[in-house]
């Protein structure tokens, strides 16, 4: 066969099809883990600074990679592992307390005092099987806690596999972004600049969020302190971590709150943090979201909104850097066709 002879069509048609099989099915092998990847990638970008400082001081790669993935172990996954613990604690006590008598006491009298609450839920009643429902709620309960077992173990192996990834992504990031390159059908310019737009979406969107998270959640610790709510720390530090999804994450917290107030006779209380949490602690959001994000990201604050609660609709939590992360790429990529067409007519 002829040196330099070009194949024949069917050919370049086969390898076509043949490299689009397989890049399929390495989608659906990656997909399990698809959130301990993005994890990885986030956590590598947000640390980038810290990480280079780090590695001035430890010039083998090896050592700083595994005193940085320490360090990341011991501010993230440690803290995030004990306040789950404790919610969970919580949640038990709210069950206990919940049996209390003195609860079902409040909840009787509240009933009495509304009768036609008291025929709503009389009527309902009325018309529940209770064996059959018994026999379904055993076996909701019963699948759930298979489910919720199995959640947990692909939960352990996703953060065994996304601290695993950010090992080499630490100690191997040169030759990782030297392999993205090379991958990206596109001139070295602008690539760089494609590159530079997803960093700055990553940071602005994660630090962003954190910064304005952190603000609420202090907010809210304030309101919590004052009208005297068990486990100020606790609560403000989950309203922290709800309030990375913008609009009503914080709500989902302080919400519940004020209605435990309210169950347990603090009608003022409630309604003072239902007024607090309403007008300062959610409104927040909406008066330093533009000032640490938007301005970062290129794009006005209600389509960076629409980009996240969109992500976080198809992808879940992930949603709230993959919606902004994708907006981004597609819109640079619109940028990049543009100055091309632009060069060519002119």
């Amino acid at each position: 066969m002829q040196e330099g002879r070009e194949s024949p069509p069917w050919r370049q048609i086969t390898l076509y099809l043949l490299t689009l099989a397989v890049l399929i099915l390495c989608a659906f092998i990656l997909q399990p883990f698809f959130s301990a990847i993005v994890g990885a990638i986030v956590l590598a970008v947000v640390t980038e600074i810290p990480y280079n400082w780090l590695s001035t001081r430890i010039p083998h790669r090896t050592t700083c990679a595994t005193v940085a993935l320490l360090l990341v172990i011991l501010a993230v996954i440690v803290p995030a592992f004990f306040l789950a613990q404790e919610l969970g604690e919580q949640a038990l006590r709210a069950i206990v307390s919940l049996r209390n008598p003195n609860t079902q006491n409040l909840v009787t009298d509240y009933i009495g005092n509304h009768p036609a609450l008291a025929n709503r839920i009389e009527a309902f009643s009325a018309s529940i099987d209770v064996n059959n429902a018994a026999r379904t709620t055993a076996a909701y309960v019963g699948s759930k806690a298979a489910m919720i077992l199995g959640n947990s173990v692909h939960l352990i192996t996703e953060m065994v596999v996304m601290l695993f990834l950010l090992f080499f992504l630490f100690r191997d990031r040169q030759l990782a972004l030297t392999a993205l390159r090379s991958l990206i059908p596109l001139r070295d310019d602008e690539s760089s600049e494609l590159l530079e737009r997803i960093d700055d979406t990553i940071y602005a969107t994660f630090l962003g969020r954190l910064a304005i998270a952190l603000v609420q959640g202090v907010l809210a610790g304030l309101a919590f302190w004052t009208l005297g709510v068990p486990g100020v720390i606790l609560w403000s530090i989950t309203l922290t971590a709800f309030a990375m999804i913008p609009a009503f994450g914080a709500f989902l917290v302080w919400g519940p709150i004020a209605i435990y107030l309210g169950l347990n006779g603090h009608w003022g209380k409630a309604a003072l943090l239902a007024i607090w949490g309403g007008l300062i602690v959610s409104t927040i959001d909406n008066i330093l979201y533009p000032t640490l994000i938007g301005s970062h990201l290129r794009s006005h604050t209600a389509i960076i909104l629409i980009t996240i609660l969109g992500g976080i609709a198809v992808f879940g939590p992930l949603g709230i850097i993959l919606g902004p992360v994708i907006f981004t790429i597609a819109s640079t990529l619109l940028d990049i066709w543009h100055a091309r067409t632009t060069q060519i007519t002119t």
